[in-house]
């Protein structure tokens, strides 16, 4: 098995939600309306990820 360091596990999410947000504000002007959900999606994920961390911090 591949071994994920923490700063992998930090890291990884932190860029797919800056790629979801880069995306998102590319195409926020479609009127699908699929721009404003990838924004939504990355802060969820930028944001779920640094709660975590957080979060699992305080717990030791």
């Amino acid at each position: 098995m591949v071994s994920v360091s923490e700063f992998q596990s930090v890291f990884i999410p932190i860029v797919c939600g800056m790629l979801l947000l880069t995306l998102g504000f590319t195409f926020r002007e479609r009127p699908s309306g699929f721009g404003v959900l990838m924004i939504w999606c990355g802060m969820l994920l930028i944001f779920g990820t640094i709660v975590f961390k957080i979060l699992a911090k305080l717990n030791d």
